[in-house]
């Protein structure tokens, strides 16, 4: 495929999960990309298996300088940014009696201030090119409500907003900007909710498509909303959940009573 030859991409979270398999369709589409995260060490693993065509940048998105820095090398090294895939999250699970107010602003700082802060300076820079595409990775618990999950589902719903306000804003600039709300997928993040035969079952169960998804099959959504066969799509939220939002979200009270949360 060569729908992201001459492209260069921009991928918070890049070296796991989601955010990797995001980074390998731009590899995979013939394009480059800078992948970015915390951790140097898996950011050099990853690079490794994408191939020349991946650099690798550490990033926290919870920090301005350290995005700008990201975005800065992105354009130095690979010459420009026209694709960026925000991935970047964190979960937390806790009561709402029981939560702490830094609990919550922590949450709200990484799902949403951090997707606020990449979006901008990679719109910055895709003006500069005459536009680009951005996709926002959000979640069912932006749909839908997660008992003892209320900060990443307030989060989340606020992402999906941020996306709508940027993709209104910034479409006079032919820059598109659209979210994915992913159910529960194989990514080190998740996989408490996965792994875990009580939470297992209830994710199961609320599903029309009745099993477990793939970073792949968030990839391939996110490489389309990229690509130029998505080029009258913005503002939009799509989800890839097996069908889970087309029911309820999961009860999961029992499973972080499991492991002593309150």
């Amino acid at each position: 495929m060569s729908r992201f030859a001459g492209k260069v991409g921009f991928v918070t979270a890049g070296a796991t999960g989601i955010g990797f398999a995001c980074a390998k369709q731009i590899v995979d589409g013939g394009g480059r990309v800078m992948i970015c995260a915390r951790r140097q060490d898996t950011l050099e693993d990853a690079a490794a298996q994408l191939g020349d065509a991946a650099s690798w940048v550490v990033c926290d998105v919870t920090d301005d300088a350290s995005v700008q820095q990201a975005i800065d090398k992105t354009v130095s090294d690979l010459g420009g940014l026209d694709l960026a895939v925000n991935s970047a999250g964190a979960g937390m699970a806790g009561s709402f009696l029981e939560l702490t107010t830094d609990a919550f602003k922590d949450t709200i700082e990484v799902n949403l201030t951090g997707v606020f802060r990449t979006t901008q300076a990679e719109a910055k820079v895709m003006k500069q090119r005459g536009g680009g595409s951005i996709v926002n990775i959000g979640s069912i618990a932006g749909s839908l409500t997660h008992p003892w999950m209320s900060p990443y589902c307030v989060a989340k719903a606020g992402l999906n907003m941020l996306t709508k306000c940027a993709a209104d804003e910034l479409g006079e600039l032919g820059i598109r900007v659209n979210a994915v709300e992913p159910g529960v997928t194989e990514t080190p993040m998740a996989n408490m909710l996965y792994e875990n035969e009580t939470s297992k079952a209830e994710y199961l169960s609320l599903m029309p498509i009745s099993r477990i998804g793939k970073p792949s099959d968030v990839g391939s959504l996110v490489a389309f909303l990229l690509s130029q066969e998505a080029s009258w799509i913005t503002g939009q939220i799509v989800s890839v959940d097996g069908g889970h939002t087309v029911r309820k979200g999961p009860n999961l009270m029992p499973v972080f009573k499991e492991f002593g949360i309150t």
